[in-house]
């Protein structure tokens, strides 16, 4: 995309123009007629197209032309001559997407003046697509615990294909992130990431966001899926698609094509689709509020994005990237966690997962004074942190139970949060708690705790039904 193409059915004319831009620096390719147009565009797109309206002896006219360039190549400027203009033929190529109109015989000064703005256009276009395609590359994953090295090691294999992927997690954990690396590491890097919010869009207007629109009056406006053309479209919590909306959309996932709402055109694009949801879409399918066929378009390669549950090892690198993050966005102090603030963050409850660490980080800088660590005095209360004076308050079931009881449950909750906090590894908690791993051991036996793999990780729970796919404690390596 480095010439100038000049279409018009006059050779004197196309010549002409053609040696002006010569001398004037530019590269330019010359066609009589729109076979010989279409042919150069689809050789190589060409930096601008300067089109004459009228061509005698082709299939296409101009405006043909402008309509098949916009919308297979939108980023190349058209620039339209006519020696036939007319108001109604200039309002009516600007709608379909050219950028100016100049009726012939035309100075070329003005031709000149036309060319270059059109040019500069299209360069700022350019570079503000390539700025917000390195933003989208900047997404890190961030973590070192068995279920994340789990779903890094399954993102890293399927940034290798075009196949469609399918993010399952709760709110918040994280999944937009997973896209993003998948786009920023898969051979469409350099085209667009463009995401569907499907919870956040008007139903009534969900196929004018996705589909885009014609009118008389406004023309051409593209939609999302035109946007994503070369690159990849994601659907964010895809459950929460209209019916309506899903049945065309599977027709576009098998035909790669579609009509603009008020348009009888048919757009081809050149999509990879990622969805994410946090619901179980087998459920929704049961349920009759997911089509079926769709399902399985979309579910080409499942991937789990872990809750921060299931990741506790990853709390603390988080929370540092985060504190990093805030620090070179916002200007926010660059302070690091004290041991003991990373230790209750890791065996706090978490139900907005990574989204709600990150609102935690920030509201902590915001709100903390001076550049030294964070406390754990700082953390709020609400989310499980220490009263001023460190006393523990209990919950009311255990304040209810008799002191045997009521340190039985203590020890076996405590214990159970702090394997948990350590991905499962019975040396660093019998490390951290004081106990010789023995001695863990056997107090883990006795409080019935045994470990099973989640996401990748080893994770304790309560044995209550002898499950056969648990392994006893004490049996672990650590």
């Amino acid at each position: 995309m480095s010439d100038i193409l000049i279409v018009d059915d006059e050779r004197d004319i196309r010549e002409l123009i053609g040696d002006i831009l010569e001398d004037e620096g530019f590269s330019t390719r010359l066609a009589g007629n729109s076979d010989d147009c279409m042919a150069a565009i689809n050789a190589e797109a060409p930096a601008l197209l300067i089109l004459d309206i009228w061509l005698k002896d082709s299939r296409m006219d101009g405006i043909d032309i402008l309509k098949t360039v916009k919308r297979d190549n939108p980023d190349v400027p058209v620039v339209i001559i006519s020696g036939h203009g007319n108001i109604e033929i200039a309002v009516a190529a600007i709608k379909q997407g050219a950028y100016d109109f100049i009726e012939k015989p035309f100075n070329i000064d003005q031709l000149l003046v036309v060319i270059r703005r059109a040019m500069e256009t299209s360069r700022l276009r350019r570079e503000n697509n390539a700025l917000k395609r390195r933003e989208t590359a900047a997404a890190d994953m961030v973590g070192d615990s068995a279920s994340f090295r789990t779903l890094m090691n399954q993102l890293d294999k399927v940034t290798r294909s075009n196949g469609r992927v399918m993010l399952s997690g709760p709110a918040g954990s994280g999944k937009e992130i997973a896209a993003r690396y998948i786009h920023a590491k898969s051979n469409r890097a350099d085209g667009p990431f463009v995401t569907v919010n499907c919870a956040g869009v008007a139903p009534e207007r969900v196929e004018e966001v996705l589909f885009g629109r014609e009118t008389a009056e406004r023309g051409v406006e593209p939609g999302l899926l035109e946007e994503a053309h070369r690159g990849v479209i994601y659907f964010d919590e895809v459950a929460d698609m209209p019916l309506g909306t899903q049945s065309k959309i599977l027709r576009v996932l098998v035909d790669q094509q579609f009509q603009r709402v008020g348009g009888t055109d048919k757009v081809r694009v050149d999509l990879r689709v990622i969805s994410s949801t946090n619901r179980d879409l087998e459920a929704e399918i049961a349920a009759g509020r997911f089509r079926q066929e769709l399902y399985h378009r979309l579910n080409v390669v499942p991937i789990a994005v872990p809750s921060l549950e299931d990741r506790r090892e990853d709390i603390p690198h988080l929370a540092d990237h985060f504190i990093e993050e805030f620090n070179r966005s916002q200007g926010l102090p660059l302070r690091r966690l004290s041991e003991e603030a990373a230790a209750l963050m890791q065996t706090m409850v978490w139900p907005g997962n990574v989204r709600q660490l990150k609102n935690l980080i920030e509201r902590v800088l915001i709100l903390g004074d001076g550049t030294g660590p964070i406390e754990a005095r700082e953390l709020p209360l609400d989310s499980a942190g220490p009263s001023d004076d460190d006393r523990v308050v209990l919950s009311g079931a255990l304040a209810t139970m008799p002191l045997r009881e009521a340190r039985e449950a203590f020890e076996r909750e405590y214990l159970l949060t702090q394997i948990n906090r350590f991905g499962g590894n019975i040396s660093r908690t019998a490390n951290f708690v004081g106990m010789e791993r023995s001695a863990l051991h056997r107090k883990l036996k006795s409080l019935n705790v045994v470990t099973s793999s989640k996401a990748g990780a080893r994770v304790a729970r309560v044995d209550e039904d002898g499950d056969a796919d648990a392994a006893p404690a004490d049996r672990q390596v650590g």
